[in-house]
C-alpha cells in the first residue's frame, strides 16, 4: 500500500512561515540599503517577529545575507546557463554564464562585496555558507562543461581552466567593488582575462 504524502504539522508550518517572512523582509531591506545599514531590529519588525526570534533562524546578519543572496545567485546562475546555450564559442559562452552572476553581485554592490567575504571567510559550519559554496561549485562545473563542449578539451583540462576562471570571476568582482565601474567595464575586464585562459578560441 503506497504511503500517504508527508504533510508538515502546524508547528513546522508556523516555523516555515516565520522563516519566509524573515527572508522576505531581509530581501526587501537589503535591496534598498547596505547590510551594514540595516539593523536586525528593522528586519524583525518588518517580519513581525521579536528580535530574539530572528536569531533562532539565523546566527547573524551575515548569515541572513547569505540566505537571501543564495536564492538570488541561484536564479542568476540559471539565467546565465540558459544564455550560454546561445553562444557559439567558449569565451562568449562563459561570459554569457557569468554576466547575470556579476550583475547580481552589484545589486547593491556593498552587499555583493559582503556576500563574497562571508562566502570565503565565514563560519565553515554554517549551512548557508555551504549552500553558497555549492553554487560556486555548480558554476565552476558549468564553465568546465562549456569549455569541453566548445573546445573539445578533455575533462581534466577543462576543469583546471574552469577553476582558474572561477578565481578570475571572484577576484574581479572583489577588486571592482566600486559603483564607479559599470557592469560592462567589469565584464570586459573578465573577458580579457578569460581570453588568456582560453587562447585557442580567442
Amino acid at each position: 500500500m503506497p504511503r500517504e504524502p508527508y504533510a508538515p504539522g502546524r508547528r513546522e508550518r508556523n516555523k516555515q512561515a516565520k522563516l519566509d517572512r524573515i527572508v522576505s523582509a531581509a530581501t526587501e531591506l537589503f535591496s534598498q540599503r547596505s547590510v551594514d545599514d540595516v539593523t536586525t531590529q528593522e528586519i524583525a519588525d518588518k517580519a513581525d517577529i521579536g528580535a530574539g526570534t530572528l536569531f533562532l533562524y539565523v546566527k547573524s546578519k551575515g548569515d541572513l545575507l547569505l540566505l537571501v543572496q543564495n536564492a538570488r545567485y541561484s536564479a542568476a546562475f540559471e539565467r546565465g546557463l540558459a544564455a550560454a546555450q546561445e553562444a557559439t564559442n567558449a569565451v562568449d559562452a562563459v561570459i554569457a554564464l557569468a554576466t547575470p552572476i556579476v550583475e547580481c553581485n552589484r545589486a547593491p554592490i556593498e552587499n555583493g562585496h559582503t556576500y563574497l567575504r562571508e562566502m570565503m571567510f565565514g563560519d565553515p559550519a554554517e549551512p548557508n555558507r555551504a549552500t553558497a559554496l555549492s553554487i560556486v561549485g555548480q558554476t565552476q562545473q558549468a564553465v568546465a562543461d562549456l569549455i569541453a563542449e566548445h573546445t573539445g578539451r578533455d575533462g581534466d583540462d577543462a576543469a583546471v581552466r574552469a577553476q582558474v576562471i572561477s578565481a578570475i570571476l571572484f577576484l574581479t568582482m572583489a577588486s571592482h567593488a566600486d559603483p564607479a565601474f559599470t557592469l560592462a567595464e567589469v565584464m570586459e575586464a573578465i573577458r580579457r582575462q578569460i581570453v588568456t585562459v582560453l587562447p585557442a578560441v580567442s
